[in-house]
């Protein structure tokens, strides 16, 4: 089958990737082996290729946000059927029997696997995943749509759960940042009755598009928007956003950091952080987190802009997200 390896972390300017041939894997007796039909393409699989997380496989196939049909069952596997269309996500498999998995809280899984990252991912013609592991989709969403719901989605809705404001009609959300991520959560968080502030860089691509989608206000990244905010989201991978965030918060607000790796921190004066303010991470995502969000969007219902490369350019397309060049979702096709 085509993939596409990492044999070792690169700048991404070096084209780091390599499309070639390899095996199309075996599914195990829990697992279903599934066709890809698409895959997104996400700022932690930059992360992986650059090296900014640590190697956990050599060589890897990256891609976690997967959207493809069911060709086979592994000999245990009795509720999935063949053909079915599923996604994949970013957390590929957990213990079970760790005491975060016992407590309803499997993102925090002391042996988990991640797809892309420890396992095999979906930048290639095939996959296989555990079946416990893969989402039915809505047939709402076609194959390209679907595809950043499975990652920037779902994060964005952990993101927004974390925020304390899920049911409050009124609250004032910040986001910063507005790509992948960005764009599907404002749209969450207006259908909730929110009102959504949005700091981004780029005017052309990111501030029109979160206009577009109904923000009440855009800025730069570190500008202050016109009213205290209730909560915010940092989907940027930048830490020094962390501490005009703060200042941007009322009193009791939240701020919630939802990437999987950030430069550092820099130094905050108590005041930014007194009269409650709370600073949180997400990590990851629990199965519920991606069965809630895909009914939730299917509901609102959410449509996600994307921009195509096949799966030989997914060089070109990780280039492209590092740099902002992507308004909205960039989707590998396969």
């Amino acid at each position: 089958m085509h993939a596409v390896l990492l044999n070792k972390p690169a700048p991404i300017e070096t084209h780091p990737l390599r499309f070639g041939d390899v095996a199309v894997p075996e599914p195990a007796a829990d697992e279903v082996l599934i066709k890809v039909r698409a895959c997104g393409v996400c700022r932690t699989d930059l992360h992986v290729v650059e090296g900014d997380l640590e190697v956990r496989r050599t060589p890897i196939i990256p891609g976690h946000q997967v959207v493809g049909t069911i060709e086979s069952l592994g000999a245990s596997v009795t509720d999935r059927q063949i053909g079915a269309r599923v996604g994949v996500a970013w957390l590929h498999r957990t213990c079970g029997c760790c005491s975060f998995c016992n407590s309803q809280r499997e993102n925090l899984c002391d042996s988990p696997d991640f797809t892309g990252w420890t396992v095999q991912g979906g930048f290639a013609e095939y996959l296989v995943a555990p079946a416990s592991f893969t989402y039915p989709l809505p047939e709402g969403f076609s194959d390209l749509q679907a595809a950043p719901l499975l990652c920037a989605g779902i994060i964005g809705y952990r993101c927004l759960s974390k925020t304390g404001i899920d049911a409050w009609s009124g609250a004032r959300l910040g986001l910063y940042g507005f790509g992948a991520a960005g764009h599907v959560a404002i749209q969450i968080a207006r259908a909730r009755g929110a009102e959504v502030y949005v700091c981004t860089r780029d005017r052309e691509k990111h501030q029109s598009l979160a206009e577009e989608l109904g923000a009440v206000w855009t800025g730069g990244t570190m500008d202050q928007p016109p009213v205290a905010l209730d909560a915010g989201i940092i989907f940027a991978p930048a830490g020094e956003i962390v501490p005009a965030a703060l200042s941007h918060l009322d009193k009791g607000g939240t701020l919630v950091l939802g990437g999987i790796h950030m430069s550092a921190i820099p130094e905050l004066p108590y005041e930014l952080l007194y009269h409650e303010r709370v600073v949180r991470s997400v990590a990851n995502n629990t199965r519920a987190d991606g069965l809630a969000f895909l009914q939730e969007a299917a509901a609102v219902p959410v449509h996600t802009y994307v921009e195509t490369f096949p799966l030989e350019n997914a060089n070109e397309a990780l280039a492209r997200l590092q740099h902002d060049g992507i308004r909205g979702a960039a989707v590998l096709t396969v």
